[in-house]
């Protein structure tokens, strides 16, 4: 049988069923259907003692067909597909390159052996989908590596390379290269010893209960919020307790409720929002991006270290300049002991850790600098410093190095004048500790030109970062957005409520700490020195509150300091609240004429959380901000926000732009013309569009 997608042919005794669904062979309806009907050729072929199921191209089946993801099943269902290959009265080989996930190892897990190139990784990621497997997966694999293992891959959604993926059993026997060469010749060695189908549904699942019941305390803190997680495992448990049919019923089931749920929307479009963010709108097809080859890193303070480790973890040289022999010594040794910790927690091995730091170089000159295709400054966080740095690096670079603030806050056009060639300068705002979050947030001056960007953005996700595109403003996407959250905090402090209400109701909505607990991690004076810096206070806003201020000049800065808004044991574990921001909040409600009252958490939620949604609106508004999307991967990499809830634009949808304009001209009667609807808001609304539309 031959056809454009899947076809079949024989070597000797083995019939061969290869598909060809190019970039990555997904399970589209045409690649099910010709799997059914390459079946039916090999099974008729009676000179075929055995079948081989390969792909061409660079990978096996790499998963469903993201085309088809919102539309009306087809059949041949996957499930019929697997059910098919597990009943073939031949035996049947899976040979696995690339990537074989989610349906695409289900439809391995279906063949009665599996064999795979060295290269090739397998796994099931459907949970960070929403979703849970639905075509198997719950039931085949805990019957293939017992169900605590099972759980560990579904869950995690983890990727196993080819050997673990043998050592855990998941498949037979890693092979060489020509892979399909390599299974016909092991589908011949199985015709020879005899070896007929080996049904995975046909065996007994290892493991009990107790398993299971493991599994669910075991990721309840981590999963917090989320509902597919504890339906796998759900799914996991039927496997233990009812035959493969059974099983196969009642995870279709789950699969189905699971993908009905807002969190499986919002999880499915963060994955294609994430890649979106990647693309710059106006950048022409044609710019070529600059090779970065040796990176130069200007601080060695917690953020120069963390981004010098950052290029090292990457493969690139880094060369990190110091103001000093003794401060450059210092920081390369606190680098060495980063990488010792890692290497006694476990996290790397000592030669991985060893090569890495060997990547990392010292220097006190901008001469070294010199072979830098791109050099990172982090210094203080003071315009007048980082301008002096940049205009010093102007002089020494050779005109194609680009280079880059690492800046919160400050305005990357002026930064840029620093420069005689402005049009090499850009932000690349990292994000603490910088070897450790994903987010970069890519600061687009005036100047900046299509090259820098172009270069920028694949070197981004080379050092494993998720970049994101911003305009210059104050605090550009991400912190523009946290000051107004935390504005709505302070206000509701003075307005009655305590700072452990207001934290455990953002936490029960699902960030991982409140608003003042995050400050007291992070330091209460940073934000009091940005804002000194800046000339923040009152005259800007009438409602300014003074209470984390006035606690930085009794030196309280949080867990650093041992007290904070909450007072720390050892200075880390908070023991309660600090008594003395009541005090200021009271005193300030008194001073500013407001009366203090019950407030409830819905209450809390709403504010602090529409206050973004009305400044991310703004942002797109002024063109800050490329699209919704971009605002969401922000929140949800650099902030917390519930990825369950799709980040902060994708949540105003699913509360409706209309009930939510109409609430916000409500608390713009309330609590002043701050709140009046971001234009952008009130247009989509009148139009019934979402915002999300935006980001077609």
């Amino acid at each position: 049988m031959t056809d454009s997608v899947v076809s079949y042919r024989r070597d000797g005794n083995v019939g061969v069923i290869t598909t060809n669904n190019p970039p990555v062979n997904a399970l589209s309806h045409a690649v099910r259907a010709g799997i059914l009907a390459a079946l039916d050729d090999a099974e008729a072929d009676g000179a075929a003692e055995a079948i081989v199921i390969a792909c061409e191209r660079r990978t096996f089946h790499a998963g469903a067909d993201i085309s088809e993801f919102g539309k009306p099943p087809q059949h041949p269902f996957l499930g019929e597909v697997i059910d098919r290959l597990e009943k073939c009265p031949k035996p049947v080989v899976a040979a696995l390159h690339g990537t074989a996930l989610g349906g695409g190892l289900e439809i391995a897990l279906g063949c009665h052996y599996r064999v795979a190139v060295p290269s090739a990784q397998v796994g099931l990621p459907e949970v960070s989908l929403g979703i849970i497997p639905g075509a198997g997966g719950t039931q085949r694999l805990p019957r293939l590596i017992g169900v605590a293992a099972a759980l560990d891959v579904i869950i995690g959604g983890k990727r196993l390379t080819a050997a673990a993926a043998c050592d855990l059993g998941v498949i037979d026997a890693v092979v060489d290269a020509p892979l399909t060469d390599a299974a016909i010749a092991y589908a011949t060695d199985l015709v020879a010893a005899g070896k007929g189908p080996r049904p995975i549904g046909a065996q007994t699942v290892s493991g009990n209960e107790a398993d299971i019941e493991e599994a669910r305390k075991r990721h309840a803190r981590r999963y917090r919020g989320f509902n597919a997680p504890f339906r796998a495992i759900d799914a996991v448990e039927a496997s233990l307790r009812t035959p493969l049919d059974k099983g196969l019923v009642l995870e279709r089931e789950l699969f189905e409720a699971c993908n009905a749920t807002v969190e499986a929307r919002a999880l499915q479009y963060a994955f294609f929002a994430q890649r979106q963010a990647a693309k710059i709108k106006d950048l022409p097809k044609e710019t070529e991006p600059r090779a970065v080859d040796h990176a130069g890193v200007i601080g060695g303070g917690t953020m120069g270290r963390g981004i010098a480790m950052v290029f090292a973890d990457a493969g690139l040289p880094v060369t990190l300049l110091e103001i000093s022999t003794e401060a450059r010594d210092a920081t390369l040794d606190a680098i060495a002991k980063s990488y010792d910790g890692m290497v006694s927690r476990g996290r790397l091995s000592r030669d991985v850790a060893d090569e890495r730091l060997s990547r990392i170089s010292g220097a006190t000159d901008y001469a070294d600098l010199a072979n830098a295709d791109l050099v990172v400054e982090a210094v203080f966080e003071e315009m007048d410093i980082k301008k002096d740095v940049i205009a010093k690096l102007d002089a020494t670079l050779g005109t194609d190095t680009l280079i880059a603030t690492n800046t919160s806050y400050l305005d990357v056009n002026a930064l840029a004048s620093a420069s005689t060639h402005p049009e090499r300068v850009l932000g690349m705002h990292f994000f603490s500790p910088a070897n450790v979050m994903k987010l970069l947030e890519v600061v687009r001056a005036d100047t900046t030109s299509h090259t820098a960007l172009a270069t920028v953005m694949p070197l981004a996700k080379k050092l494993g970062k998720i970049p994101v595109v911003s305009g210059v403003c104050h605090g550009f996407i991400g912190n523009r957005m946290l000051q107004v959250y935390q504005r709505e905090a302070n206000r509701l402090l003075q307005e009655g409520a305590t700072i452990t209400q207001i934290d455990k109701a953002i936490y029960d909505f699902g960030l991982p700490m409140g608003p003042f607990a995050v400050r007291d991690l992070a330091g209460i004076d940073v934000g009091w020195r940005m804002r000194k810096a800046f000339g923040i206070g009152r005259a800007q806003d009438a409602r300014y509150s003074a209470v984390p201020d006035l606690l930085c000049e009794r030196d309280q800065f949080g867990q650093k300091t041992g007290i904070g808004f909450y007072v720390y044991e050892d200075g880390r574990k908070a023991t309660g609240e600090n008594p003395l921001v009541a005090e200021l909040a009271a005193a300030e409600a008194k001073e500013l004429g407001i009366a203090q009252r019950n407030i409830d958490d819905g209450e809390v939620v709403e504010r602090c959380i529409y206050a973004m949604i009305n400044e991310g609106a703004n942002l797109l508004d002024e063109g800050i901000a490329q699209r919704p999307s971009d605002i969401d991967i922000v929140w949800l990499n650099g902030y917390g926000f519930p990825a369950y809830r799709g980040g902060p634009m994708f949540y105003a949808d699913t509360i409706g732009l209309d009930p939510l304009v109409k609430h916000l001209h409500g608390l713009a009667e309330a609590h002043g013309s701050e709140w009046t609807p971001a234009p952008l808001l009130a247009r989509l609304a009148s139009d019934d569009h979402p915002l999300t539309s935006l980001n077609r």
